[in-house]
């Protein structure tokens, strides 16, 4: 097996998961690391020689500029997360990193060419694709029903789903990937409710703040009711 394959520590959870260890090897020998300080772009909109990525570690925003030309955060990837559109440019949608991250990217003839030849990969990806959607879905849902309370705690509660390494529970601790004004953005609230739903929140006893983005989970089941997600 391919060695950055074998280290990869989203190995048993990104979609190339399901190949054989012949047929990761063979995908791999098509694709590259690339490496991704904050604040730099993977994908900018229009960018008709996107190539499709698998982040391995970090975090990534998926975001428009509107009208105005405000940012409108649309999603947010995690590690594991697949990255690309395999028919159609980023017409209207940057993708930028929130963290240093580290990405397998590969070209989109490349992928396309796998999924054509591994079966499996094209219906792992489907299923990723439809997980994506409902994760939208739900964001959309949050920030027209819930109230600022919810909505930041539903928030908390997926950014420690994705930085545990079970599915079975949520991570103890884990690093905000978002600045209060991106998570104003994202949430459709002001940068001070955000800055004061965080402390009553933490004063509800189910998280601890450690230092400018550390967040400790001290009472995940607390925190969960507070989010009104189901249990992992």
């Amino acid at each position: 097996m391919n060695l950055t394959c074998e280290t990869c520590p989203v190995k048993e959870s990104a979609a190339c998961a399901v190949l054989t260890e012949e047929e990761r090897d063979a995908l791999a020998s098509a694709g590259r690391t690339r490496a991704l300080k904050r604040g730099e772009m993977l994908f900018a909109a229009g960018d008709e020689d996107a190539a499709c990525a698998t982040l391995v570690s970090g975090a990534l925003k998926v975001s428009a500029i509107d009208q105005d030309g405000n940012e409108q955060i649309l999603a947010l990837v995690h590690p594991s997360g697949f990255i690309g559109e395999l028919f159609a440019p980023f017409a209207h949608h940057d993708v930028v990193a929130l963290t240093e991250s580290r990405l397998c990217t590969f070209a989109r003839k490349d992928i396309e060419r796998a999924i054509e030849e591994y079966p499996a990969l094209a219906r792992a990806l489907l299923r990723r694709s439809q997980e994506d959607l409902l994760a939208t879905r739900s964001l959309l849902e949050l920030t027209a029903q819930a109230d600022a309370e919810t909505r930041l705690a539903a928030l908390l509660h997926d950014f420690a789903a994705a930085a545990s390494q079970s599915s079975c529970h949520l991570a103890d601790e884990f690093e905000l990937p978002l600045t209060r004004g991106e998570i104003a953005n994202m949430l459709g609230l002001t940068i001070e409710t955000v800055s004061r739903k965080l402390g009553e929140i933490e004063e509800s006893g189910a998280i601890l703040r450690k230092g400018k983005r550390g967040i400790e989970l001290v009472d995940p089941a607390l925190l969960q009711a507070l989010s009104g997600r189901q249990t992992i």
